[in-house]
């Protein structure tokens, strides 16, 4: 097995079933996410990069497809705010405990709303990262949403 984060730890006390999956990156003329994509030979629609932005100055998560750019217009409409931004790095990773580049939705330091792509519901699994630049996780899109109670909406441009 993989090393253990916090994001393993969280899926193994909810009994959740997951796989993990480790990789290093050569350098590539494709963008990050097309490149792990292509280094674990997944589908890039299943690969979920996740990012945090602030909706009328409060922190949110939102999981989208690394083949998409998150909308920041649908984010903030999610989350019934009327504006929303990307947060700063610095912010980021005091806020959720993860580094910039291996950032996991699961088991963040500080409890945040977190909107997923609608997109997410349509395999049977996804990968997200487990908490560490060169190590994701598949899991069931179900087992995520009830873990971190995400909101499901199309935020993906």
């Amino acid at each position: 097995m993989a090393a253990s984060t916090p994001a393993l730890a969280a899926l193994q006390r909810a009994g959740v079933d997951f796989i993990t999956h480790s990789y290093e990156l050569v350098e590539s003329d494709l963008s990050y996410g097309a490149a792990v994509a292509a280094t674990l030979g997944v589908d890039h629609g299943r690969l979920f990069k996740t990012l945090v932005a602030e909706c009328d100055n409060k922190p949110v998560v939102a999981i989208v497809p690394v083949r998409s750019h998150l909308s920041l217009k649908a984010l903030a409409n999610a989350a019934a705010s009327k504006k929303a931004h990307m947060a700063d790095p610095v912010a980021v990773e005091r806020w959720t405990g993860y580094v910039v580049g291996g950032i996991s939705p699961l088991a963040q330091k500080r409890p945040m709303p977190v909107f997923l792509d609608e997109s997410a519901v349509g395999f049977q699994t996804i990968y997200v990262s487990a908490g560490l630049r060169g190590l994701q996780v598949e899991l069931d899109p179900v087992d995520l949403i009830r873990m971190l109670e995400c909101r499901l909406a199309a935020l993906a441009d």
